[in-house]
């Protein structure tokens, strides 16, 4: 399934991958430049799908690269930091720029990052589910220092996107819509979705 994330500046949008796929936190990671990508294999309802997820920058002057990602994913994680209300402020334009650009079915899972900061929380949780509600968006709190919903996050996200795939949403035989079925093996198909295409914009990670 292909999913992206989208963000601004230093809401820790990397590390969140980095906590997904390797189980790690690196406290400094680098401004991401252009685009990386991560990869993870999970089990839903009996069968294997591997999750490729693309970590886009979110420098304005990337903006025209990361848009390309948007047209080849099933989901979106819509990341904002918690002590940070201006990531929280700039959510809107984030969420019309995913939705111009991509399929009208992706999956798109709001997330409040660095949880742990509780003592430096500016977005009340409530904000963040208000915001949800309104948009018809999905909403976690995560923490890519603890690893506090990490996991649920993405796995939730690539659930919605195969609930939508089973309820015959998803027209599979496109391969642009960020779903491709593999080969089958013994009666469980693999399904390889996954684009997380991520939007950050700034330095300093969790």
């Amino acid at each position: 399934m292909d999913c992206f994330f989208a963000c601004v500046a230093g809401v820790g949008k990397s590390c969140l991958l980095l906590q997904f796929t390797d189980k790690r936190f690196q406290p400094v990671h680098d401004l991401t430049i252009g685009v990386e990508f991560g990869a993870r294999m999970i089990t839903i309802d009996g069968k294997q799908v591997k999750l490729q997820i693309w970590d886009t920058a979110g420098q304005e002057s990337f903006r025209s690269i990361t848009r390309s990602y948007y047209r080849g994913a099933a989901g979106a994680l819509l990341v904002y930091d918690i002590t940070r209300r201006d990531t929280f402020n700039h959510l809107t334009t984030w969420l019309e720029d995913a939705r111009q650009h991509s399929s009208s079915n992706m999956v798109i899972m709001l997330i409040g990052n660095k949880s742990d900061l509780e003592s430096r929380r500016d977005v009340k949780k409530e904000e963040g589910e208000a915001f949800a509600r309104e948009h018809g968006l999905v909403f976690m709190e995560t923490s890519a220092k603890t690893a506090a919903n990490v996991e649920e996050a993405f796995i939730n996200t690539a659930k919605e996107i195969y609930q939508k795939i089973q309820e015959g949403v998803f027209d599979i035989s496109n391969e642009n819509n960020g779903i491709k079925i593999g080969p089958q093996h013994g009666g469980a198909g693999t399904a390889q979705a996954g684009t997380l295409a991520g939007q950050q914009g700034g330095g300093g990670c969790c």
